[in-house]
């Protein structure tokens, strides 16, 4: 067949175009989620594409499957103070901002996706979508859905925040659905936002996001435990209380395999890689394996903060974890892990219940071979999460005008 026949023909072709955007401001849940998202929504339909809108400064670093592509925006970073700077550009935020919504606004434009999937945030970063929205309501062809984690924050401090934003009032105009990925009877990520009953009736609890192996990767010979911090950023206290352990108690065990995350780097490394040397092999350290599913797979438990997508990696690896959920700047961490706790899902190391001490980590790594599995308590319930993604995202698409 001729090139120019082909090329009529893919036209003429029905397809699904899906559009996901994920503002990254912090770490890698994000983008992780989107990604899983994407592959699940592109398998098996070879009419359907996904492209990836991210401000994540890792985006390169992992792999996408075939028909499932990215775009970076400019990347942007939160100061301690909770304002935000650039994070290479060296212009102000406003002209950030305005440079990302431009980049978003042609992207939908020249893409023209039937679904947009918005993670976590219903305006955007900084309000940045807005147009975009608006525009695609305008035109109508667009079915638009919300993503929403299982756990966001405390009701009084979510609330507090999306009346800040205008979320509210977004979510209200521009979402054809809401898609929470997680289960009802385990928590509601919207508990204390005043969202109308219209709005309520429009929202799905998918289940939690199972993953699996989609690449290889080295794993120790060894019987190992796996440490993981997350994207890092803020995992430092976390890993040095486990190096404390293993330093005070010579005969813990099985060893260790520390993942860092790509965002835990310069001097505290450095340090954290000193000590690491100096357990003489008890302890082996990477920085970043975009493949961590295989490690997951291969452990004999996990010892891990408390985020969205290395739980649904506990659940569905069915590994006996310790989870060390951090409580700043958010408690979502502390409510996922405490709730999971409580179903008997996980064990968690509480800071007001159990000290952050390195006697209460000897405890937790020593017990975990005793912890009962995930699946013990029902874990394979609550993992339906990309099947019904992919029915509702399908079923959305079959409407657009």
């Amino acid at each position: 067949m001729p090139q120019n026949a082909i090329a009529e023909a893919n036209a003429r072709a029905p397809s699904r175009r899906v559009m996901l955007y994920s503002h990254d401001t912090f770490g890698l849940g994000h983008l992780r989620r989107s990604r899983a998202l994407a592959t699940a929504l592109t398998a098996g339909d070879p009419s359907a594409s996904a492209i990836i809108l991210t401000g994540s400064p890792v985006a390169g670093r992992f792999t996408f499957p075939e028909r499932v592509d990215h775009i970076r925006l400019p990347g942007v970073t939160k100061l301690p103070d909770g304002s935000y700077v650039s994070s290479t550009l060296g212009l102000d935020i406003d002209a950030t901002t305005n440079l990302r919504a431009g980049l978003i606004q042609s992207a939908v434009e020249q893409y023209r996706p039937d679904l947009l999937i918005v993670d976590k945030e219903p305006t955007g970063f900084r309000g940045e979508l807005l147009t975009t929205l608006e525009w695609l309501q305008e035109q109508g062809h667009c079915r638009i859905v919300l993503g929403l984690r299982d756990v966001l924050d405390e009701p009084e401090v979510l609330a507090a925040e999306w009346a800040r934003k205008g979320a509210v009032e977004a979510a209200e105009a521009y979402y054809d659905e809401f898609w929470v990925y997680g289960v009802e009877d385990v928590y509601d990520p919207t508990k204390g936002l005043p969202l109308s009953d219209s709005t309520r009736a429009r929202m799905h609890y998918t289940g939690y996001l199972r993953r699996t192996m989609t690449d290889s990767a080295d794993v120790p010979d060894e019987p190992y435990i796996l440490i993981t911090p997350g994207g890092g950023g803020d995992g430092a206290a976390m890993v040095s209380l486990v190096l404390d352990a293993y330093e005070a108690d010579p005969d813990l065990g099985p060893h260790a395999m520390l993942v860092y995350g790509p965002f835990l780097s310069g001097d505290i490394r450095d340090a954290m890689d000193a000590r690491v040397e100096a357990l003489g092999g008890r302890v082996t350290a990477t920085g970043f394996d975009s493949r961590i599913e295989a490690l997951f797979a291969g452990a004999q438990g996990v010892v891990c903060m408390g985020g969205y997508n290395t739980f649904c990696e506990v659940l569905s690896f069915d590994q006996r974890a310790v989870i060390v959920p951090r409580t700043v700047p958010r408690l979502e961490q502390w409510i996922r892990a405490s709730r999971a706790e409580e179903l008997g899902l996980v064990r968690m190391l509480d800071d007001g219940r159990d000290g952050m001490t390195v006697e209460a980590m000897i405890k937790a790594i020593h017990a975990l071979p005793s912890q009962q599995k995930p699946s013990d308590a029902g874990a394979d319930g609550l993992l339906d999460g990309l099947d019904v993604v992919v029915q509702r995202g399908r079923a959305l698409m079959d409407q657009k005008d």
